[in-house]
């Protein structure tokens, strides 16, 4: 039961970055197609730093997701272990 939340939890999150990200590139994006200022800048920072992010989270959560299923499989062993 746990690692379903967690399988659930880890599918949220990577949605939610992946969404972030694709605002963060869209307005990066509108920025290269602006005039050429001091704000083009911000945007291109701002999705690279959203991106980089949401990459290193969605590492972070998938192996938290492995890590519990692995934890629930071994449980699962013992508990099999015990009713022999």
């Amino acid at each position: 039961m746990k690692s379903e939340i967690i399988d659930k939890f880890a599918i949220l999150i990577t949605s939610a970055f992946g969404l972030v990200a694709a605002l963060a590139w869209n307005e990066a994006m509108k920025g290269a197609f602006a005039k050429w200022e001091i704000q083009f800048y911000g945007p291109w920072i701002y999705a690279g730093f959203v991106t980089i992010l949401a990459v290193v989270l969605t590492l972070w959560v998938g192996r938290l997701a492995e890590k519990t299923k692995q934890i629930d499989i071994e449980k699962e062993v013992r508990k099999r272990l015990r009713k022999k």
